[in-house]
């Protein structure tokens, strides 16, 4: 299972990788330089820190992900409510909705996760 946690720098600079896929390392310097203000040593530091947390690889300069963007924050979401509810969604979606109320439809689109979920675990 790769490392999930990083920091709002190595995120943003994931979300360019994924945006970006297959993206040869080259070219990832310069969206680097363009969208981070990175120079050239700065990228390959955190793509190493990257591909050593698991997430990424670099084959012959070519950069790919090995756990897509959604399997990324899939997987930190439930990391969180793991640790923050003791696993627990409904204590999750208790404290989520104790300061924000949900609207008609978002009530509409959960039930109907929830009856997907349910067909699929019998």
């Amino acid at each position: 299972m790769p490392e999930l946690e990083l920091g709002i720098v190595q995120t943003h600079f994931a979300e360019l990788i994924w945006q970006h896929e297959p993206i040869s390392s080259g070219e990832l310097v310069k969206i680097c330089e363009k969208e981070l203000n990175w120079k050239k040593p700065t990228t390959y530091t955190v793509l190493r820190k990257l591909c050593g947390k698991g997430l990424f690889q670099n084959v012959n300069g070519i950069v790919t992900s090995l756990i897509s963007r959604d399997d990324f924050y899939s997987a930190r979401s439930e990391q969180f409510v793991e640790e923050t509810f003791n696993g627990s969604l409904p204590a999750f979606i208790a404290a989520f909705t104790s300061h924000r109320s949900i609207s008609k439809e978002e009530a509409e689109k959960i039930q109907k996760m929830i009856d997907v979920s349910l067909k699929e675990s019998t």
